[in-house]
């Protein structure tokens, strides 16, 4: 087969393009195949056809559920962490049209860990001379650039992390603005700035969101383990009730 010979798509069937293969471990891939896969997903070129069929298989059910997904309450602009609280689910929305997009549906209980990265960047203002030289204001002036980085790490098979921007484009923030004066422009600072703190209060709620509640499918799960009812203590032979923790209420021992 030469270099240039035309494929086919070991998922579809389809004929490839001249450069719209995307390569498997043991196969190809058309590029319209390689969209309907997850957006977190980055290993397609370790993956099998049949790993690929099966992820492709996954998303079409995504998809079926998303029809009954509805949103009771969301973090962001863009993305948007959009949550099901009935459904107990969440999804980071990208686009407009979520039915289109079919973002991943994720269980709260998927969820291990959530984590804010703030990328600063601070750059000195200086004036120009008529001799054309830059010279520092006095005192000196600044401007900050920061972006909100946002990890939600999850048990999922897949992918294990969403990593995204809350801001779309860069935060600005310049001293001169707000404090004109030599005093106020020492002691300015930009994390203290209405901008800085809208998106870290957006970063924490999703944070807190997430968090709570992962946690509280955890004990519902750990609740439907525990005993219904009177049960008789292995430990104290008393016939007791299991308290939140699953220990006897009488010897405070744990009854499994």
């Amino acid at each position: 087969m030469g270099l240039f010979d035309r494929k086919y798509c070991d998922v579809c069937g389809s004929k490839i393009g001249l450069f719209g293969n995307r390569k498997l471990e043991n196969g190809n891939l058309c590029k319209d195949c390689a969209k309907k896969l997850s957006y977190w997903f980055d290993d397609r070129r370790h993956s099998t056809v049949e790993e690929i069929k099966a992820q492709l298989a996954y998303r079409e059910g995504n998809k079926k559920q998303l029809e009954s997904f509805n949103i009771t309450k969301s973090y962001g602009r863009d993305p948007v962490v959009a949550i099901d609280e009935d459904k107990r689910q969440f999804a980071i929305v990208r686009t407009g049209n979520i039915r289109e997009e079919n973002p991943d549906l994720i269980s709260f209980s998927q969820v291990t860990g959530c984590d804010v990265d703030i990328e600063e960047d601070k750059q000195e203002e200086k004036r120009t001379l008529e001799d054309g030289r830059e010279v520092s204001y006095n005192p000196p002036r600044y401007t900050w650039y920061y972006d909100f980085h946002m990890t939600i790490r999850v048990n999922h098979p897949y992918f294990d992390d969403m990593s995204f921007d809350l801001n779309d484009s860069q935060i600005r923030i310049d001293s001169e603005d707000l404090n004109r004066s030599a005093v106020g422009a020492l002691r300015f600072n930009p994390r203290k700035h209405p901008d800085f703190l809208e998106y870290m209060q957006m970063a924490n709620e999703i944070k807190a969101a997430l968090t709570e509640m992962r946690d509280t499918e955890r004990q519902r799960a750990e609740e439907a383990k525990l005993p219904v009812g009177p049960v008789i203590c292995p430990f104290c032979g008393a016939t007791t009730t299991p308290d939140s923790n699953g220990c006897c209420e009488y010897c405070m021992s744990p009854i499994k």
